[in-house]
């Protein structure tokens, strides 16, 4: 099944069935039913307009539900994974206070009390149980809204996605959480292979035990939907019977995973309908909606989803996951579908799936635009429209369809999609709701892209594409930066290179294709596929007239990074090691470099091939004046060192060169170590500064190509 396309676009599905319900329920979330009915009434579609709010955000249901499942390729794809490990992964790609939880406090928040556990030694299991943390605080809700992966990659064995999300939940959770966990694993993994609601029920209710107040709710509320049509009147015997009332704590579990299942058997297998109910119902709305989503999504298909409203239109595919991994953040459900789909597939031990050679944007899957949108500026405003359609594709099946309407001579259609925060209004917004938009940019200069473009055979004349790139200027106005262009003759294919040339200013936040013609004209641009590749070629530094962007393009594992200080960078951290990070994991074999000044500080200095708070090379200055290259990967190991009697207040420059399993390094210029890494773990990753325990400072960090 791993190798069917059925297989993928039923996890696409699953992916847009999640994304569709949180977006859907986040903007009231918390909210009564009494609340929901009075201001909004029954919830038939996105509400966020009314209610003044982003439609793509940050959220634990979705960031929460893709990072954790990447304790699977980080662990060698091993059937075996274990709770511990799960918990390490928390740790890595977790930054305190600032990334995918809601950070509530100990015993206020299930998921936060579980990662202070963690931090402070407690592995799981015992980090999340009810021994160490309580029984209303181990049952709430968060084993449930992070399951959707573990079930995913288990199509058809409901057995492994039960024991995955227990192993998965139990980092955080206990008890009932657990169940309610196992049970919507276990639907959602059978849902791949069984369409009947009541037959993927009982599978779920097989794994728990059937005693727990979980099995005993599912039944009793399928007793009452049996007896009784009208979902309102389901709900309140729900309410009064499991309600919040009932269960303690901020988001208990059992009313949740209930309202689940009454939505799920009101809905009448209707995507839409089944939303409607699970988010007028209220409580956690967007964790729910998320479940519920999903499992429909996976069910019935991309065909369950767009039968009814545009629910696809809006998202256009669109996510954000925002970690210490900070070049996955600005992401899109095409990628992330493959990503789960290579995941299972390295569990069964075949090869991932790359379509069109590995491009980022391939457009593959039926409806994806992969987050590209028309660009409603002055002079392209209403100039095209965009379709994902079957053929104007020489690499694959489908490809991206720019419309142009009626453009205009010195009029262009523009389309784009994201590299990095889109706006600055978008990332001071994520300041204020707790979860924070921390995000890399994706594409940086010294890299090249490259594209694939088509005329449609029936243009009435020939049109001109190009590529472009917005960047972040002076004081972070956006700026359009121009690359190759050709003109296409109807029915002509013309694949692009651009290798993008040293850019003073940035970020760049966004890619994409501007179409333009001598004459009035109607027609059609395929493309076909866009991506990058190479290793970047750049120096960040406190850029003149600088806004606040260059340094959001930061991701800040540290306690204190104030760009108002003397130096560029100037870093403060605590307690532990703290890490400032940008890249992607796509950077393999580079040389990253920085004149340090450690001030007083326990160690300091820089990293390569960064995936996380706790996985990377680093060359630091250690302690009792030692040079040391370590690597982390669930610890500290110190793979060499040499006594150079560095001194605090004093400037060194440190080079590190990554390629393959070669690691080298040099302080002022004298080469301390040349180290074969031969387990290959750490395979690409971003570039860190590395601070422990006090402070340090640099102007400038470079990065290039080896050799350069």
């Amino acid at each position: 099944m791993l190798s069917t396309n059925d297989y993928v676009e039923k996890v696409y599905a699953g992916v847009l069935g999640k994304l569709i319900g949180v977006y859907l329920g986040r903007p009231f979330e918390g909210w009564s039913y009494a609340q929901i009915t009075k201001r909004l009434g029954e919830i038939n579609y996105y509400v966020h307009e009314q209610l003044g709010v982003p439609l793509i955000v940050t959220d634990d249901d979705i960031s929460g539900t893709f990072i954790f499942l990447r304790a699977l390729p980080d662990y060698g794809h091993s059937t075996a994974l274990t709770p511990a490990q799960i918990g390490q992964t928390w740790l890595n790609y977790l930054i305190e206070e600032r990334t995918v939880l809601w950070w509530g406090g100990l015993g206020n928040s299930t998921e936060h009390t579980a990662y202070l556990r963690l931090k402070n030694g407690i592995q799981a299991p015992e980090s999340g149980s009810m021994a160490v943390n309580s029984k209303v605080v181990a049952e709430q809700i968060g084993a449930q809204i992070f399951i959707d992966g573990w079930a995913m990659v288990a199509p058809g064995d409901p057995e492994l996605a039960a024991d995955l999300a227990r192993r998965a939940g139990s980092v955080s959770h206990d008890g009932e959480a657990l169940y309610g966990a196992q049970v919507l694993a276990a639907m959602e993994a059978q849902a791949f292979v069984e369409s009947d609601i009541n037959k993927l029920i009982d599978v779920g209710l097989s794994f728990i035990p059937n005693h727990s107040i979980i099995y005993q709710m599912i039944n009793e509320i399928r007793d009452w939907h049996a007896a009784e049509p009208d979902w309102r009147v389901a709900r309140q015997k729900l309410a009064a019977r499991y309600g919040y009332d009932k269960y303690g704590g901020n988001c208990h579990m059992v009313p949740n995973h209930g309202l689940i299942i009454h939505s799920l058997l009101y809905g009448d297998d209707n995507f839409q309908e089944s939303l409607k109910i699970v988010n007028t119902s209220g409580w956690d709305t967007d964790c729910n909606s998320g479940n519920l989503g999903c499992l429909l999504g996976i069910k019935n298909g991309l065909a369950g989803i767009d039968d009814g409203p545009d629910w696809r239109g809006p998202v256009a595919d669109r996510l954000y996951l925002p970690t210490a991994d900070g070049g996955r953040a600005i992401n899109d459900a095409v990628t992330v579908t493959y990503e789960v789909v290579n995941t299972a597939r390295g569990m069964a031990g075949e090869p991932p799936l790359a379509p069109k050679n590995g491009a980022r944007y391939h457009f593959e899957l039926p409806g994806s635009v992969q987050g590209f949108q028309v660009e409603n500026t002055i002079e392209s405003k209403g100039t095209a429209i965009l379709n994902n359609v079957k053929g104007g594709s020489q690499k694959g099946d489908r490809s991206l369809a720019i419309q142009c309407h009626r453009l205009a001579p010195g009029r262009k259609a523009r389309v784009a999609t994201p590299t990095f925060i889109p706006s600055k209004e978008i990332a001071a917004y994520f300041d204020k709701p707790g979860y924070s938009l921390l995000a890399s940019p994706t594409l940086y200069s010294g890299q090249v892209v490259r594209s694939g473009l088509m005329a449609g055979e029936n243009n009435e004349q020939p049109l001109t594409a190009a590529l472009f790139l917005t960047i972040y200027g002076a004081e972070d106005k956006l700026q359009i930066v121009r690359g190759p262009a050709v003109t296409l003759a109807p029915g002509a294919y013309q694949e692009l290179t651009w290798p993008l040339a040293l850019i003073e200013d940035g970020p760049i936040a966004k890619v994409g294709i501007e179409i333009s013609s001598g004459e009035a004209a109607d027609g059609v641009i395929y493309l076909d596929y866009l991506t990058w590749d190479g290793a970047p070629e750049v120096t960040f530094k406190r850029p003149d007239h600088a806004g606040e962007m260059w340094r959001r393009a930061w991701v800040n594992g540290i306690d204190l990074f104030d760009p108002q200080y003397p130096e560029a960078f100037r870093l403060v951290h605590n307690e532990g090691v703290g890490l400032l990070m940008q890249g992607t994991h796509s950077w393999t074999d580079y040389e990253v470099s920085a004149a340090i000044t450690p001030h007083m500080v326990q160690s300091s200095g820089i990293g390569a091939r960064v995936q996380g708070m706790r996985r990377y090379y680093g060359l630091l200055l250690g302690s009792d004046g030692q040079a040391q290259l370590v690597k982390a990967l669930d610890g500290i190991q110190i793979l060499a060192e040499a006594r150079i009697n560095w001194r605090l207040r004093q400037t060194y420059e440190l080079r590190l060169l990554v390629t393959g399993g070669r690691l080298q390094g040099w302080v002022d210029g004298k080469r301390l170590f040349d180290f074969e890494d031969r387990d290959r773990v750490l395979q690409g990753g971003a570039v860190a500064l590395i601070c422990e325990e006090g402070r340090m400072a640099t102007e400038q960090v470079t990065v290039k190509p080896p050799g350069r």
